[in-house]
């Protein structure tokens, strides 16, 4: 009897719903901007303020794919200067919970990952490297 190994399909496929969703947010700034935007309308310099760290560029490009997303609506008013608003459409408003979730969750564990992270850089790997490459060169001895 021959097994021949089947062919699985990926789990997470490219079209993945769940991935296309994560793609909307999943970068440095687009959840905090959704989360300054979370409860009222604001201007851009009130944006970029709010967000510490974000550039002006960032934030522009941020907030237009957002808009392209249907997640955040622009409001500009006629006046000199030009008067900008976005806020929160009802389809951005449906990812306060599960953001808010997220940042939950960061609240009670982000200093734990953060130890483990620096438990795991701070071991020292330079004498697990010395032993494969001791064993490597001893097989290299044994079959010459």
């Amino acid at each position: 009897m021959v097994t021949r190994n089947k062919v699985e399909e990926p789990i997470i496929r490219p079209d993945c719903r769940t991935r296309r969703g994560l793609e909307l947010i999943a970068d440095q700034w687009t959840m905090l901007v959704i989360v300054a935007l979370r409860g009222e309308t604001r201007r851009f310099s009130q944006l970029h303020g709010h967000i510490q760290g974000i550039s002006k560029k960032m934030l522009t490009q941020t907030l237009r794919g957002l808009e392209r997303n249907g997640l955040v609506k622009r409001v500009v008013y006629p006046v000199i200067p030009p008067m900008v608003e976005y806020s929160l459409t009802p389809l951005g408003r449906t990812l306060i919970e599960p953001i808010w979730a997220l940042r939950e969750w960061s609240e009670q564990y982000i200093e734990e990952v953060e130890q483990k992270r620096a438990d795991y850089d701070q071991v020292d790997r330079t004498t697990l490297q010395d032993q494969i490459i001791t064993l490597v060169q001893q097989r290299g001895e044994i079959s010459h």
